[in-house]
């Protein structure tokens, strides 16, 4: 049986994500994907019709593992049947997770929201689905944990969840501009810090 080209496709995703992280969507060419990713101008238009298509794809496979790893944290919290636990252990699980990443660990979505005139809606429109299952999942386990904490006068919601995820993308920039994974793991720390004093 014929090879499915589902090889050359990851290849070329993987490239692309390097660049675009490293130089801009517009900074990046599609010779620049190709020879990056070791491959061909005919195996390259055989799997994207342009750029932005490829660029669409691969946003879509960074959201999809993005939100994977939500849940990832959701499933690790589940085990806690008190809300505040179970806030606290969610957000321990990004500590921890964070002791695998290296220097050059980097947020794609920084590169492509800052060009977004460059993409279309639709490609656009995938960082906005990270937001939102972010801020679902993560406003409602600070919902229950206020609500077992009896608390009445702490952030919102809603915008203390867009803070973690606004933790996560500054963190990156940390890491690539300090040459350094750690402060990302000490700004997770600091973020579950002041949750645990909110909700104790």
């Amino acid at each position: 049986m014929p090879p499915d080209g589902t090889g050359t496709r990851a290849r070329l995703l993987d490239a692309a994500e390097r660049l675009f992280e490293r130089n801009g969507f517009a900074g990046t060419s599609v010779d620049q994907i190709i020879e990056e990713s070791q491959s061909s101008k005919g195996a390259f238009f055989h799997h994207f019709e342009s750029k932005r298509a490829l660029a669409h794809s691969l946003l879509v496979r960074y959201v999809d593992a993005d939100l994977a790893l939500l849940q990832a944290g959701l499933e690790h919290a589940d085990g806690e049947t008190d809300p505040v636990e179970r806030l606290l252990a969610f957000l321990g699980f990004y500590e921890n997770w964070s002791g695998d990443l290296t220097a050059e660990s980097a947020c794609l979505y920084l590169p492509m929201v800052t060009e977004r005139d460059t993409l279309d809606e639709q490609t656009a429109g995938e960082v906005e689905r990270a937001i939102v299952g972010w801020r679902t999942s993560v406003a409602s386990l600070i919902r229950d944990a206020y609500v077992a904490a009896s608390m009445t006068n702490g952030p919102e919601p809603d915008d203390l969840a867009d803070q973690l995820f606004v933790t996560f993308a500054g963190a990156f920039l940390m890491c690539r501009a300090l040459d350094s994974p750690e402060p990302m793991r000490s700004q997770l720390r600091v973020f579950r810090q002041l949750v645990e004093a909110l909700t104790r």
